[in-house]
């Protein structure tokens, strides 16, 4: 058994390693300036998905509110470029780890909640940070921040003439955060995720300290949360509340994992290959963010898919592969 784990494992390495080897050579043959954008954004909520999945998927503490370490990257970055002049690769990790004691505070009250319960204090206190920032002037309140273009640069992170720079950081970002979750997945800490997910009660007789595994938890995820937000204010140029710490920011964020597979490897990286780019071409051709038929999609999909699959769709994957072993 032992052995077919590992056999997995260096087989999800291998695929891994050939998907961001293609995904790398497709903006070479992919001009068009729309569709490299949408790319771009798939890779964002690809390693977004995958860092909500760490605690949400493994660990069981299902989060609507990670808009909050969303925009806090966002703000930090943005904030210490343009009032100190701090270059955006420093913003990127102090926003990381602003995020990732913010995280760890507020687990402290609020992993003492179950169920619902939880759900409903993260998005209550996502809510009542949009508030804050909204009225915050120094934070440039409700008219939010621009961002000053300075020339294309890797050095201030700003490409104004191609966004082939920032797809590539997308997808070292969107590997890393599979990479982060690969490892976890077989460390000390996975299992206890996993068993916390189960059965916290179960779990914690076995040895596991239930409270210090989702504080870990909590905390790797906001930091790559938080980093994503970065990237996004650096991409965009111009960040308000509303447009990085809306609600919506944490559905998009679940929804990828809810649809490929949660608590699975694979699932937020499937996940937002199919849902991110229907997303966009639905806004972009049906006028969706107008009309609602983006959430439509969004609510069709869900549906299907819990019914069908649920599991998610990474688990067809499984059957597949069960159905050749039982034929061999």
């Amino acid at each position: 058994m032992d052995t077919q784990f590992a056999q997995r494992r260096r087989r999800d390495l291998i695929v891994a390693a050939c998907l961001a080897a293609i995904a790398a050579l497709v903006p070479l043959f992919v001009k068009d300036v729309y569709v490299q954008n949408i790319m771009v954004l798939t890779l964002m909520y690809a390693a977004l998905s995958q860092s909500w999945n760490i605690l949400s998927g493994y660990c069981g503490q299902i989060s609507l509110g990670h808009a909050l370490y969303f925009g806090l990257g966002a703000y930090t970055t943005a904030l210490l470029f343009t009032k100190f002049g701090v270059l955006p690769w420093f913003g990127m990790l102090a926003g990381g780890a602003i995020s990732a004691v913010i995280a760890m505070a507020l687990g402290y009250p609020c992993f003492r909640l179950r169920g619902h319960y939880f759900v409903i204090a993260t998005i209550v206190i996502a809510e009542i940070a949009l508030l804050l920032i909204q009225n915050w002037d120094w934070a440039g309140a409700a008219l939010g921040i621009d961002i000053p273009m300075r020339g294309d640069s890797w050095l201030k992170f700003q490409f104004a003439r191609s966004k082939l720079p920032y797809f590539y950081f997308a997808l070292t970002l969107a590997c890393i955060a599979w990479l982060v979750t690969w490892w976890l997945e077989d460390s000390k800490w996975g299992y206890w995720w996993r068993a916390v997910k189960d059965n916290p009660d179960a779990a914690e007789s076995l040895g596991v300290v239930v409270f210090n595994s989702k504080m870990g938890a909590a905390a790797v995820s906001a930091f790559l949360v938080a980093v994503g937000g970065s990237f996004y204010a650096q991409f965009v140029s111009y960040i308000d509340p509303e447009s990085v710490m809306g609600f919506q920011f944490s559905l998009l964020m679940a929804l990828p994992a809810v649809l490929g597979g949660i608590g699975t490897l694979w699932g937020p990286v499937l996940g937002a290959v199919i849902l991110i780019p229907l997303t966009e071409l639905t806004r972009a051709y049906v006028g969706g963010s107008g009309r609602g038929v983006d959430l439509i999609v969004y609510g069709a999909l869900i549906v299907a898919i819990s019914l069908a699959l649920p599991k998610g769709l990474v688990s067809v994957f499984s059957m597949l592969s069960g159905r050749k072993e039982a034929a061999r």
